[in-house]
């Protein structure tokens, strides 16, 4: 049985929170509780259940099932299996990627945005932002017009082509929402999306506030951050 391991450890773990309560009979909650703070660190006794690796440096998949590591290469993975199920949601569209949808969705929202103001919020850097809005005002479903107020500046705004096709293309994203979700249940999925949401509060302060923008800085808050755990 390739779980006996994992059985033998949970067996183990029950009868060390039994020997701390002799007398009293264990529920599933004081196990639970039990667990959280007898796990110790993860990176101390790590298992490799990522097919992708082999059996090779021990020590380097170990620093990769540390916990902030091992959560870091997960959301890396999720990254890539939404952007391929959003490629094929977009194919035979004039959308040809992720952050050309998102772009023209943001738009959608707004009356117009500056064009430094559409790549910020589409997380992009300027480089990357600036071709996806030439490809959307190339493919008519963007338009663009000098800013009156400041010379240097472009404001830009959803056409009714644009919209048209983003309420077409809104049904096929519905069925990449929920291929995104697995087989979460209904409250897995608010579990997750509470989490997700307190990561997404604590990143766009930071890019708003563009804290991080060399590695010394992303070393100075790791330190910082630990020292305040």
């Amino acid at each position: 049985m390739k779980s006996y391991q994992l059985i033998h450890q949970l067996i183990t773990l029950v009868e060390q929170l039994e020997d701390e309560n002799p007398g009293r009979e264990v529920s599933i909650q004081d196990f639970a509780g039990f667990l959280l703070t007898s796990v110790g660190d993860p990176a101390g006794d790590f298992v490799n259940g990522d097919v992708r690796f082999g059996k090779n440096e021990s020590m380097a998949q170990e620093i990769a099932y540390q916990l902030d590591n091992n959560i870091g290469r997960l959301f890396v993975y999720m990254s890539r299996y939404a952007k391929s199920y959003i490629k094929k949601a977009l194919e035979g569209t004039p959308l040809p990627t992720a952050e050309d949808f998102t772009g023209l969705a943001i738009l959608l929202t707004h009356d117009h945005l500056s064009k430094s103001e559409l790549i910020s919020h589409n997380l992009q850097e300027k480089t990357s932002g600036t071709e996806v809005i030439r490809r959307l005002i190339a493919a008519g479903l963007v338009k663009e017009w000098n800013d009156q107020k400041d010379k240097r500046s472009k404001q830009v705004a959803i056409t009714e082509e644009g919209k048209q096709l983003l309420y077409r293309v809104f049904v096929d994203m519905s069925y990449v929402g929920k291929m995104i979700t697995g087989k979460l249940t209904i409250a897995e999925k608010l579990v997750l999306q509470h989490l997700l949401q307190k990561l997404e509060n604590f990143h766009h302060e930071h890019h708003e506030k563009k804290t991080i923008s060399s590695k010394a800085d992303l070393k100075s808050f790791a330190e910082d951050n630990k020292r305040t755990k």
